[in-house]
């Protein structure tokens, strides 16, 4: 009986069925060394897991481990090729197969892959991949001797061993290649789109393979890819031309076609597209490669971001790239990712900056899943390096582009967390044009404002603004609450600011309650939108807060982790996550009504305290149990604040209304009653739990009144019990080692959440929640069988996972509407250093015109192109987040203005009466004083060199970065 025909390719999970030892075990590499005493764990895993969140990661342990896998190949591999892609390991291994070394890899941080075919032993008999690895903080390479930049205590967590997945390929000697540049040199697959009309939604999609030929003979294939939707409805076919390869000969091949009827991706709308490429011989497939992919049209220009032809804002999240989780880091599984990051979604965030290194393709696919649009790093510290490191950093950007060119989401290259120079920037840029030319991402690097190879930048805190490349700041607020405190009011009545100091810096900064910490989200996001597209010719396009979740990362406070989240390390939502789901829900201005009360309304009698509203409304009114306590006081465009409002049991409820004085959204909290029971409330995965060693369940547990409410003042220890097949993981709280691994727990404001993670058997778990006075509660779960054969398993993880269209395809109406516009500066002079004054209007914020020291006061004056009426002048001074300078503007020499700036994280904008005129002059009436407002300096101090635009103004003069001149649009404009 015949044999039957190879498939064209097969792709096997390559994650069960591991033996691990901690520690070094010389001759391990051998196929009979003997690992029966070895722990057997499924992958992604991380040997010193147990360690996330209890230990600072400077104290993570380190060391040499050893992990071992056997297998056998599937029966139809016989004259095939045979591959080994692992997403990622940490930091350095050796690999083994069969006793035989067959190559190292050492960056910590990408993907990477082995031809293993040679040193196989053909199906039925077994195989033993062996892997030694070294997590040393300290590591150096074997060729430079050279450490690597990013391999650093202060933001990347050192989570050592297999944290990501491994897979298996067995393909046919002629094939398209992995897209796996490290170790096999190789650049697989390329999908782009181009030519869009996305009103009709047309494009001209383009499918690129490299072939290989490792065959003994020449071979001439067909290629061809199809192009499915996400209910597998084929829309689209594209042939290339014949081609022959010599035996040992690689070519790109291509197709293309024009597409009609596409759903473009977009923010919060994760529509992908199948697209398979395949090689045919004789009209018979003998390699087939699947991408999951999508298409949308981007621009980057006129200081805007554009996504479908949209002007978007970005506001969103700078998270550590390691988005851990406690007692497990960060290898969970790709249903936890969705979850995570489709809350940043939710919280309304269009933009995740990943921090220094490349994220795991498993991010990387779930932002494409939940809509969240991507800032993706290569590698880096805080600084430009040179020599072997910057050599590391250009191979790490190479590998990472190409992993990662078909992912929708990205759509930002990031060279470096610090300024790098020109001719560097160049070297990545080119790298960007020869490995994905067509893919509509910039390349850029933080700071960069001046350098004209980046596509985009922004510095770290402060506001910029441009009317070229885009420029957005690559973190801000840095502010940390813990969820405990809620405010010095309430159980266990945190002062906002008590603790040790940081550095010498106030406590207030780390160590705020969340009442203060919402609230610094409003005010710190209110400079950036201020600034927003639709305010002037150079805008500000956005920022992103550091972080979205609490991280085992760079703290400040009493725990061992950052706080800076905007919800905990479990995920459970703080009072910023809600601030941010209401200013955030638009591309640029608000475009859906919604409010939040800040806080809770469980008090004791005599409690008297300000209310906090959050509101995109135009005016906000509270109520409390049905009566009007009047209109809040609105600061910060979204805040509104009601002063010394007594408490009284029943229902506070906040009611926006729209311009026209409709009501438009509102929130409410009501007082509960004492807990009375515990509630058990798991979060799985939307395909089942899986019995497969490594699939977690996320269970929420809450304390309860009578009437089923969630109490917000409880803090309850609570005991747990577990039965079943399934291992304990555990949550977090504050107290002895952050409560890592224990079975006895609080809640924290009435909730917390613990992780189970299942067997390899499948069965019932059930878990069980005690507390002394409260009733009990059980939640029980199934886990279901997983089909592994001989250490292979068919199921990919994550590929059955559903996608987000939650926000709808993108809007095709404007995102903003013109507020203001910018009169053109026609000229300049100045009565001191005239030379620089034009330095003041050059869209350069790294260039100033700074005055000389006057008896008279020092002025600058600018001639407009055109009289105009004149309302508004937004300026950026020197030293502007410390200095501020007493001025009067003059139009047209009749005084408009007069009053002294604001230190601000950027601009200070005038505003006064319209006046008519066509020159404008600003004077010094009075002494500066410089003082810094907000405390930011983190990890270093000053750099030497800073630009003088960073520095205080020195008394007596006056510093100009950049003037802008405003007046009302003529008539009403959008875009």
């Amino acid at each position: 009986m015949a044999a039957s025909p190879a498939p064209p390719r097969m792709k096997y999970n390559f994650n069960p069925g591991w033996e691990v030892l901690v520690g070094d075990a010389p001759g391990a590499e051998a196929i009979g060394f003997d690992d029966a005493k070895w722990k057997t764990v499924t992958l992604p895993y991380a040997w010193n897991e147990d360690e996330a969140f209890q230990k600072d990661i400077k104290d993570l342990s380190t060391g040499i481990a050893w992990y071992r896998k056997r297998f056998r190949l599937p029966a139809a591999s016989q004259g095939q090729k045979v591959f080994l892609e692992f997403e990622g390991i940490r930091q350095a291994g050796d690999f083994y197969v069969n006793g035989q070394l067959i190559g190292k890899h050492e960056n910590g941080v990408m993907a990477f892959g082995f031809d293993i075919t040679q040193h196989l032993r053909p199906a039925p008999a077994e195989n033993v991949l062996a892997v030694r690895i070294d997590n040393d903080w300290d590591y150096k390479e074997a060729a430079s001797g050279q450490g690597y930049q990013w391999s650093n205590r202060n933001f990347n967590a050192n989570y050592g061993g297999i944290p990501k997945n491994v897979y298996l390929h067995v393909t046919s000697p002629l094939h398209q290649t992995l897209p796996l540049f490290a170790g096999l040199g190789t650049t697989g697959v390329y999908v782009y789109a181009q030519d869009f009309d996305v009103a009709a939604g047309e494009a001209t999609i383009t499918a690129e393979s490299q072939v290989r030929n490792d065959g003994s003979a020449a071979q001439t294939f067909a290629y061809e890819a199809t192009v499915a939707d996400k209910n597998g409805k084929i829309i689209g076919t594209m042939r290339g031309l014949e081609t022959t390869l010599a035996p040992g000969e690689t070519k790109t091949v291509q197709a293309r076609a024009r597409l009609t009827g596409l759903n473009f991706w977009s923010w919060g709308y994760g529509y992908l597209y199948t697209v398979r490429t395949r090689l045919l011989i004789d009209n018979k497939v003998t390699d087939e490669v699947q991408i999951r992919t999508g298409f949308r049209k981007t621009e980057f220009a006129n200081g805007h971001i554009k996504l479908n032809d949209r002007v978007m804002q970005v506001h969103g999240y700078a998270q550590r790239t390691s988005n851990e989780w406690p007692a497990v880091g960060l290898g969970v599984p790709a249903w936890l990712s969705d979850f995570s990051n489709g809350l940043m979604v939710s919280s309304n965030a269009n933009l995740v900056r990943w921090m220094h290194v490349t994220p795991w393709k498993q991010d990387i696919e779930s932002c494409d899943r939940v809509g969240l649009p991507q800032a993706m790093p290569a590698g880096d510290a805080e600084k430009d390096v040179t020599g072997p490191r910057w050599d590391q950093r250009l191979a790490l950007m190479r590998d990472a582009i190409i992993y990662n060119r078909n992912n929708p989401s990205i759509l930002f290259y990031e060279g470096g967390n610090e300024s790098i120079s020109a001719a560097h920037m160049q070297e990545l840029k080119d790298i960007r044009n020869q490995y994905d030319p067509h893919g509509g991402r910039a390349i850029g690097s933080r700071e960069m404002l001046d350098i004209a190879q980046a596509e985009y930048g922004g510095e770290m805190l402060y506001i910029n603004k441009s009317a070229g490349k885009p420029l957005w700041a690559m973190e801000y607020s840095r502010d940390e609450g813990l969820r405990k405190y809620w405010d010095e009011l309430s159980p266990p009545f945190h002062k906002d600011g008590a603790g040790p100091r940081y550095k010498n810096a106030p406590a207030a900064e780390y160590n705020r309650n969340q009442d203060t910490h919402a609230r610094e989200n409003v005010v710190r996001w209110y400079e950036y939108w201020r600034e927003r597209p639709g305010t002037g010719t150079r805008s500000s396009a956005g920022g992103v807060n550091i972080v979205f979740s609490d991280t085992n990362t760079h703290y400040r406070g009493e725990e061992n982790y950052r706080r800076s989240g905007e919800v905990d390390a479990l995920r459970i939502a703080k009072d910023g996550f809600y601030a941010h789901q209401v200013m955030w829900d638009g591309w640029v201005d608000p475009e859906r009504a919604r409010t939040h009360v800040i806080g809770h309304w469980n008090y004791q009698p005599g409690v008297a305290k300000d209310v906090t509203v959050v509101s995109n409304g135009e005016r906000v009114e509270l109520f409390l149990n049905g009566k009007s306590l009047g209109l809040g006081q609105q600061s910060h465009r979204f805040m509104f604040t009601f002063k010394n409002v007594a408490w009284q049991p029943g229902t506070l409820r906040a009611v926006s209304y729209n311009a026209t004085g409709q009501p438009a959204s509102e929130a409410e909290h009501q007082t509960t009653g004492p807990p009375v029971a515990l509630r058990l409330t798991p979060i799985t995965s939307p395909t089942g739990l899986r019995a497969d060693g490594t699939d977690l369940a996320l269970v929420q547990v809450e304390a309860v009144d009578a009437q089923g409410r969630r109490c917000p003042t409880a803090l309850n220890m609570v005991n747990f019990s577990l039965s079943g097949p399934a291992e304990w993981r555990g949550g977090l709280a504050q107290g002895p080692n952050n409560y890592i691994l224990a079975k006895s727990l609080p809640v924290e404001g009435g909730v917390n959440r613990v992780l189970i993670r299942t067997t390899t058997k499948a069965g019932k778990i059930t878990l069980k929640a005690t507390a002394a006075g409260l009733k009990t509660a059980t939640v029980s779960l199934r886990s279901q069988p997983v089909a592994v054969q001989h250490g292979l398993a068919a199921q990919l993880p994550g590929t059955d996972l559903p996608v987000s269209l939650g926000r709808g395809p993108t809007p095709a109406g404007p995102a903003f509407r013109v507020s203001r516009v910018a009169v053109p500066i026609k000229s300049v002079t100045a009565n001191s250093n005239p030379a620089a004054a034009a330095l003041s209007f050059d869209d350069n914020e790294l260039t100033s015109w700074v005055s000389a020291r006057q008896p008279a006061g020092p002025w600058i004056e600018y001639a407009l192109a055109r009289p105009a009426s004149i309302g508004e002048v937004a300026m950026k001074l020197t030293g502007w987040r410390n200095s501020t300078y007493p001025i009067r503007i003059l139009v047209d020499g009749q005084e408009v203005f007069r009053g002294t700036t604001e230190r601000s994280l950027g601009y200070y904008t005038a505003t006064f009466a319209p006046r008519t005129g066509q020159t404008l002059r600003i004077e010094l009436v009075g002494a500066t004083q410089a003082k810094d407002a907000f405390n930011i300096t983190e990890l270093d101090a000053a750099k030497p060199g800073a630009p003088v635009t960073d520095q205080a103004g020195l008394p007596g003069t006056l510093g100009l970065v950049e003037v802008e001149v405003y007046e009302k649009p003529a008539a009403s404009k959008a875009n």
